[in-house]
């Protein structure tokens, strides 16, 4: 069985008080509701280890929004694997679309924080997706493709099996479009399949897909009923509980 996953990622929002307060209540709705799936957020980077104290039994996992690709050094700004071995995070997002359009990333420097990830013992999070103009151009799957090629198949597959995939279109981030089901569904199993035909069905069959468009608690149940999507990296709807929480229960 894939591991089932619901992540928040809450970008950069919340004051320290503020985000405290919403660990506290997601950490008491997990303690008193039955989940069917692991439950992740990746808060500002200030606030990680606040999250590991307040979250010291595990119950829930804590990411962090980016992380360098480099081991140590003159990086000013930076969060290093290292680090974030050293509190205890479960691991780190990689390659979200946001850090690409702002920050210039590529699937080449994706490729050394997924290994660096890995040799640590952090869950990357690998995110892939393509933007309105080549959804609309038909190149979809072709770039879908060349992300997940080039950033993660220099892995061998007993490595590849730990990382966690999020298909983002770009298109539907924070504009309040959704793709369809049957549009997602048909990029996670193009994924799926690109994996199996490097690594065989087995391999590809371990490897959970979480869709990272706009999920809402309206949608969440369809959209996770689809057979290749093994959960969703939520952003918006991951600041309030009651939406969160609702898109959980998408798994009951």
């Amino acid at each position: 069985m894939r591991r089932k996953i619901v992540a928040g990622n809450w970008k950069m929002n919340k004051n320290v008080i503020e985000a405290q307060q919403l660990m506290v209540q997601l950490l008491s709705y997990k303690n008193n509701n039955a989940t069917n799936c692991e439950v992740w957020i990746a808060p500002p980077s200030l606030y990680l280890m606040m999250a590991k104290d307040i979250f010291e039994k595990d119950e829930i996992g804590v990411f962090s929004q980016d992380m360098s690709e480099f081991e140590s050094g003159a990086y000013t700004g930076e969060l290093s694997a290292d680090m974030l071995e050293s509190i205890d995070a479960t691991g780190s997002l990689i390659g979200h679309s946001e850090r690409r359009q702002y920050h210039g990333e590529n699937d080449e420097s994706c490729n050394k924080k997924v290994k660096l990830a890995l040799d640590k013992g952090l869950i990357p999070v690998y995110c892939n997706g393509e933007t309105l103009e080549q959804r609309k151009a038909g190149q979809h799957l072709d770039v879908v493709k060349t992300q997940t090629e080039t950033a993660l198949f220099t892995l061998s597959a007993e490595e590849i099996k730990k990382v966690v995939i999020a298909y983002e279109p770009v298109w539907a981030i924070g504009t309040g479009e959704t793709a369809s089901p049957e549009q997602a569904q048909e990029i996670h199993a193009h994924i799926r399949g690109i994996i199996a035909e490097k690594y065989g069905q087995e391999v590809a069959d371990k490897v959970s897909i979480l869709y990272g468009g706009s999920v809402k608690p309206d949608n969440a149940k369809e959209i996770f009923s689809q057979p290749d999507i093994d959960g969703g990296l939520i952003g918006g709807a991951a600041l309030k509980l009651e939406d969160f929480s609702k898109i959980i229960e998408g798994f009951n």
